[in-house]
């Protein structure tokens, strides 16, 4: 390891690579966020399908990360054509459809791109495999293709439902089908994008009450944003008119990471600190995450909201609270340290589809949690945290979740700490470390 010039980190590049931080002495500053990856993500598939050989889109501010460049580099195989340019990148297809009718596609760990690929390609004429690395291969799949087969859609997913999937169809025939939501709501949000593609009214019912239900009125709100709307019906019926195709507009900007904001903002609300500021996000978000900003202030914290930033100062403590974080799962990790700083015991609540993420979080947060010092209750959807008297040193590891390096960052405030394999970062967020930088005091 390599001690960086500014004396806070050591240099990192390989999965074996340890970050040293020491202990914080305050925060305050300007982060300039990247853009969202889950709009990215929907945006660049909505673009691929509402251009043509005489219509293009310029995608702004799209995100550098894993996550995004997965999808970003499949389009071309798909008939897309994606083109860097000084304004954006400017997406357009060669068909008024998509154009393979066979491939093999790589995805790595990308949820944002496995789930709606796998119901678009479905919606097509053809053959298909879908396929991720070690961590996507292990997280179910088997809802949405369940629901995909009675549309008569032939579809082969590995043990247990999880990827590899291999699809072979001729079109959906049937307009209307059931799907579960609690194990993930990317799911519902698969079905809905790809439902224009059968070009009649489609009804799409729930056989439950979904999870992340900001993460489904994103979807249908970017929807609406390239020409197709969706009628809902309390998350339990969801109607998309027929005779629609997606018209995607001339340029659609990309607005700023609000589960990234978590981290920073988190760091502004501790006692004493702040102003934390990230721009590229304001009082016009479409992303449920912002809903965070508004748990800070009832922790405690002193915020402000612009139209394109939003900033957090800390009160004179940090208030425990009993929270329901169904809507806001990636939230909840951050919530999670920051428990630790709080005046008491702290409740995080339904939660369950956190163990089917890039790791079994619910597991991992306690078990890292508890290297402070902390007393951590773990139920089968929720944490208990009490802080610890006194907090401890501690390496923590990450589990190749870029979510846990970047939530356990927050502990600096108290002690120094180690994070193994901080480049797992890369997959939504690969400058964090630096940002993190510009708003840390020594």
């Amino acid at each position: 390891m390599a001690e960086a010039s500014n004396g806070f980190f050591s240099a990192y590049v390989d999965s074996w690579d340890v970050l040293q931080i020491p202990r914080i002495g305050g925060f305050s500053g300007t982060v300039e966020l990247p853009g969202s990856k889950s709009i990215a993500n929907r945006a660049l598939l909505l673009a691929a399908l509402g251009t043509n050989p005489d219509r293009s889109c310029i995608l702004k501010r799209l995100p550098d990360s894993d996550d995004v460049n997965v999808l970003r580099n499949i389009l071309p195989a798909l008939g897309v054509s994606v083109v860097a340019e000084e304004q954006g990148v400017r997406i357009q297809a060669d068909h008024h459809r998509l154009s393979a009718s066979s491939g093999e596609f790589y995805v790595e760990n990308a949820g944002t791109a496995m789930r709606p690929l796998l119901a678009v390609l479905s919606a097509l004429k053809g053959s298909y495999l879908i396929y991720g690395n070690e961590q996507m291969n292990r997280r179910p799949i088997g809802d949405l293709a369940k629901s995909l087969q009675s549309l008569g859609v032939e579809i082969e997913a590995s043990e247990g439902g999880c990827p590899p999937v291999r699809v072979s169809s001729d079109g959906w025939k049937s307009q209307e089908a059931t799907i579960q939501g609690r194990t993930s709501s990317q799911f519902v949000s698969a079905m809905l994008m790809a439902a224009p593609l059968s070009e009649k009214e489609f009804v799409l019912r729930l056989e439950d009450d979904p999870v992340s239900k900001p993460y489904i009125d994103l979807t249908i709100t970017m929807m609406k944003d390239f020409g197709v709307q969706v009628l809902r019906k309390d998350y339990q019926e969801f109607i998309i008119p027929g005779n629609q195709r997606y018209l995607a507009p001339e340029q659609y900007e990309i607005e700023g990471d609000a589960s990234a904001a978590t981290y920073f903002l988190a760091a502004g609300a501790l006692p004493g600190q702040g102003p934390v500021r990230v721009n590229g996000l304001g009082r016009s978000s479409i992303q449920g995450d912002q809903g965070f900003f508004r748990i800070l202030e009832s922790m405690g914290a002193m915020v402000k909201m612009g139209d394109k930033y939003l900033e957090c100062s800390g009160g004179s403590e940090l208030k425990a609270l009993d929270l329901d974080m169904n809507a806001m799962p990636d939230a909840a990790m951050t919530l999670a340290t920051l428990n630790l700083f709080a005046d008491g015991k702290s409740s995080i609540r339904n939660v369950a589809n956190l163990r089917v993420k890039e790791s079994e979080r619910i597991h991992g947060l306690k078990t890292e949690l508890e290297r402070t010092g902390a007393s951590v209750e773990e139920g089968s959807d929720y944490l208990i945290i009490q802080p610890p008297s006194r907090m401890k040193s501690a390496r923590f590891q990450t589990y190749l979740d870029h979510r846990m390096a970047m939530a356990f960052s927050l502990v600096s405030a108290g002690v120094s700490i180690e994070i193994e394999d901080p480049g797992c970062v890369r997959k939504t967020y690969p400058d964090y470390f630096l940002d993190f930088l510009k708003v840390a005091q020594k």
